[in-house]
């Protein structure tokens, strides 16, 4: 769009000591971690507004750490490190990068090299010019393989839009701009990272959160994390993500529905078959019809019950839940020594 960093600037208004911090999981990435950082702290030079970048390893068992505490005492740079105690996934990391970072805005990014730094401060002002809460990024020339990414993506993308209400071209880029005030009212959890926008449009009106094309490189060290089976993992967490949207507050309605419609159907067959045996006078002792009446009927007293312990459950959620999904081992910081 030829947007400057300069223009950026301009844009918006520092409130707090760091308007942007930049986020990055890392797992097993110690051949991309110091050109990652590199690339960075090159793209955010003429970033005028005060921005850190936060690293969090998930549990690496290479040299990623190592690499990155290079970089720690480098001029010009505000880098955190954050180590995790053990490998919690992506998700985890990124709730854990999140709650550490200092900046009114937020952005998230891979570690493999495949997302271009160049592309956050057009995305900073364009968040801003649009008054956006969440600025998603689209791999237009997208540098994966076609069956086993392209395609999936594709038709996640459609489905996932679908069902959400919230219809992005590519909800996989981890490239994202986010407003700190809300997405730290946004609690990540599972594999959930595939889904921050939906998520996101449970906090604002989906009209607040947009798409831009950016740029996509093809990994250059290590090997992708991903592969075909991903694809049934995300189906599995899109119906999670479509029961926690609508019936998050209110899981008893869900569970109640499926209860009343079952206990329902169970007495229309009892019924029919009542007529049966006392009016018709038929034996109904050995008809399968009975059998299904009566575990229909057994069914609908079990749905029915869930949804009352699922709506204790929630009620004691919303009272407390502060639980983290993952465990810091160590925080490094420039001229400091590591801190739990």
């Amino acid at each position: 769009m030829g947007t400057t960093a300069e223009s950026v600037t301009r844009l918006v208004e520092t409130t707090s000591p760091v308007e942007l911090s930049l986020v990055v999981p890392l797992f097993n990435e110690e051949e991309s971690v110091e050109p990652l950082i590199e690339r960075i702290a090159t793209s955010m030079a003429l970033y005028a507004a005060p921005w850190e970048l936060i690293l969090v390893d998930d549990g690496s068992t290479d040299a990623t750490i190592a690499n990155a505490r290079r970089a720690l005492n480098r001029p010009g740079l505000d880098l955190k490190i954050v180590a995790l105690q053990r490998n919690f996934g992506q998700t985890a990391a990124m709730q854990a990068g999140i709650n550490q970072a200092e900046g009114r805005l937020i952005a998230t990014l891979d570690g493999d090299l495949q997302n271009d730094p160049k592309d956050i401060p057009a995305m900073v002002a364009e968040l801003e010019r649009r008054e956006l809460d969440l600025l998603v990024g689209w791999r237009q020339n997208r540098q994966d393989g076609l069956l086993l990414r392209k395609v999936p993506s594709f038709i996640a993308n459609r489905l996932i839009g679908r069902i959400t209400g919230v219809r992005l071209h590519d909800y996989g880029c981890s490239l994202k701009i986010y407003r700190s005030a809300v997405i730290k009212q946004v609690k990540l959890m599972g594999e959930m990272h595939r889904f921050i926008p939906a998520w996101v449009a449970g906090v604002v009106p989906s009209s607040r959160i947009g798409e831009m094309p950016v740029t996509h490189h093809a990994r250059q060290h290590g090997v992708s994390k991903y592969g075909i089976s991903r694809t049934f993992r995300v189906i599995l967490d899109l119906l999670s993500v479509m029961f926690f949207m609508r019936f998050k507050a209110r899981p008893g309605h869900f569970f109640g529905s499926l209860g009343l419609g079952l206990g329902a159907l169970s007495a229309l067959i009892l019924f029919y078959l009542f007529i049966d045996k006392f009016i018709m006078g038929n034996d109904i002792g050995t008809r399968p019809l009975f059998l299904i009446g009566v575990m229909l009927f057994l069914s609908s007293v079990q749905m029915i019950t869930t949804g009352i312990l699922s709506e204790m459950i929630a009620r004691a959620y919303y009272r407390e839940d502060t639980a983290l999904s993952y465990i810091v081992r160590e925080v490094y910081q420039a001229d400091a020594a590591p801190a739990a």
